[in-house]
């Protein structure tokens, strides 16, 4: 994976509580790696608490906040999953604004485990065909998008790529064609 997404920022987007940790430490490190930049962004700027299931775990430094962060300053974006993480990103609209303006930009998204709750809630399933946590199955299929029970899913519908999986048994291959999509974009 060695300088595949050289120069190339990567947004992952998260609330400040309820992260589940391995699905924003597992990308991140897949990101850097690779030679791209990750960089966090939250609902509000500041601490993001990061969860092992149902346990607090580490804390992280969100440098900025979803309203003050511009898409065209990234090459792709990350939605780790969790499930108090998503449920919190899709109630605020300037997070749902961000994960909107990768699509209408035409730029890669991954998202895993219950951050497609995100994706649903900024409209852009419907026509895309994606994976999740199995209990987003209903909420995915009513707005519109087909839903796979598979390792990873990568959907080539539209001008961008959507990089989903299910759980966080799934993140080898999803670190591994979230950094071949992104660095195919840009």
């Amino acid at each position: 994976m060695a300088n595949e997404l050289d120069g190339k920022q990567i947004a992952f987007l998260t609330a400040n509580e309820g992260v589940e940790q391995v699905e924003l430490t597992e990308p991140w490190k897949a990101v850097e790696e690779a030679g791209g930049t990750p960089v966090l962004v939250s609902i509000e700027k500041g601490q993001v608490q990061g969860f092992n299931h149902l346990t607090e775990a580490d804390t992280f430094d969100a440098t900025l906040a979803a309203g003050d962060a511009n898409v065209a300053d990234y090459d792709g974006l990350v939605l780790p999953g969790g499930v108090a993480n998503p449920d919190q990103l899709r109630a605020d609209d300037a997070s749902v604004a961000f994960a909107s303006a990768f699509f209408e930009a035409g730029k890669p998204v991954a998202a895993i485990c219950h951050a497609p709750w995100t994706l649903v809630e900024a409209g852009v399933v419907s026509g895309r065909t994606l994976t999740s946590w199995p209990s987003l199955r209903t909420d995915i299929s009513n707005a519109g998008g087909s839903w796979v029970d598979q390792e990873v899913c990568v959907c080539t519908d539209g001008p961008n790529h959507l990089i989903t999986s299910r759980n966080p048994d799934d993140i080898p291959a999803f670190n591994e064609k979230l950094v071949a999509e992104f660095s195919r974009n840009g």
